[in-house]
This record gives C-alpha cells, sequence and structure tokens, in this order.
C-alpha cells in the first residue's frame, strides 16, 4: 500500500478562501485506476498496467468543496485489442478486473464507497467471443476476437454530465475478484463492495462515477 498526499495546487482545488474539505481515499484496483475529481486528476495508480499483476492499494490524501463529482478510470491489463493476457504462452487468458474504494471525511467518517449505485460506461470491450482465449494465434478484430472500443465522452466525470443511460455498476465478492496486492492492508468498510461492468472478464477499461453531496 502506498499513501500519498495531493495539495491544493491545480485549478481544481479551491483557494483558502473558500472553505475546502480534506478527504482520504483508499482505492485497490487490478490492474489500474485514475481518480478524478469535478474533471481534475486527483491521483493515479503508482505502478504501471504494463507491470505484470500490477494490482494493487493506494491510499492518498485530497481536498474538495462538496457537492463534488468523483471520476474514476479503471483499465484490466490487456496486451492488445483482444482483450487477451500472455499471448502465445500456455497461460494465454483473458484477464479479470475489480476496484473497491473508501472515502472518509477529516473526522474519519465515511463519505463514500463503491457499491451499485456507481454508474459506469465500459469503453473497451474484449474478446466480443470468449472462445478467443482458446485460439492458437489469436489476432484482435479477427473471428472470435472482435472488440468493441469507444472514446471517453467529453466531459464525463464533471457534475453536470447526464449518466443517465449509462449502467449502474455491477458487485462482486471477494471470492469472485480474488483481490490480491495490497487489499488485505487496508481495513475496508464493511459498505464498500466490490465493483466492476457486466462481465468481470471482457469489460478491459471501464469509467465509473459518483456525485457525492
Amino acid at each position: 500500500m502506498r499513501l500519498f498526499f495531493l495539495l491544493a495546487t491545480s485549478t481544481y482545488f479551491l483557494s483558502q478562501s473558500v472553505m475546502a474539505e480534506t478527504y482520504t481515499a483508499d482505492v485497490w484496483a487490478d490492474n489500474w485506476f485514475q481518480f478524478n475529481v469535478n474533471g481534475a486528476t486527483v491521483a493515479e495508480d503508482s505502478v504501471p498496467i504494463t507491470t505484470e499483476r500490477s494490482f494493487n492499494a493506494e491510499s492518498f490524501v485530497f481536498q474538495a468543496t462538496p457537492p463534488f463529482t468523483i471520476g474514476l478510470i479503471v483499465k484490466d491489463f490487456k496486451e492488445n485489442d483482444s482483450g487477451l493476457e500472455y499471448i502465445g504462452s500456455r497461460r494465454q487468458q483473458m484477464g479479470d478486473g475489480g476496484v473497491i474504494v473508501q472515502i472518509k471525511n477529516s473526522s474519519g467518517e465515511l463519505v463514500a464507497v463503491t457499491d451499485d449505485k456507481w454508474r459506469c460506461l465500459v469503453i473497451h470491450d474484449a474478446p466480443l467471443d470468449k472462445r478467443c482465449a482458446e485460439e492458437e494465434n489469436p489476432v484482435a478484430g479477427v473471428g472470435y476476437c472482435g472488440f468493441a472500443a469507444i472514446d471517453e465522452p467529453t466531459g464525463w466525470d464533471q457534475s453536470n454530465y447526464d449518466d443517465g443511460k449509462w449502467k449502474n455498476a455491477s458487485v462482486y465478492s471477494a471470492q469472485e475478484v480474488s483481490p490480491k496486492g495490497g487489499y488485505d492492508q487496508i481495513s475496508w468498510d464493511k459498505k464498500a463492495e466490490l465493483i466492476w461492468g457486466p462481465d468481470l472478464e471482457t469489460n478491459n477499461t471501464l469509467l465509473c462515477r459518483l456525485s457525492i453531496n
């Protein structure tokens, strides 16, 4: 687990004349995350997604004036658009994702957790046919190895963005996600749940958001 602090230096952070509040966030992701608040990046996973088995936990402090919106980018590792990892080896397979977040205020009170109230959009989904994982020479976009990818919608992590067409996050048990790499170093509130898109294996990149009042 890595602990780091973010100071009020960007345009997102308000001046001291405005009563911004201090929050602590804990995030565990398989494999990588970026944490935005009202469109500005507050923190991101310190371990590159290209690192094998790069899931890990991060804890950080940020300032915000409620209400504010959290925009979370989460990625599972994939070698290419096929969505597979360890291509050409005996371990060739689809990866599986998962993320959990809890946020507390300066008094230690729980402010937000990941659960099915978050709204998520899958922007990379592959393979579209899971038989791709059994291909001897899988090629992204060919045969079973089709993929679907879209760009991030403009302003998706801003408070005024309409996420009415996004789906609610899917909740998974620890047994389904098998979290490792720092997960057990954090004392998770019982309300905090592991979330992802509707398919742990093929949903490779997601945008998730939650407004905090």
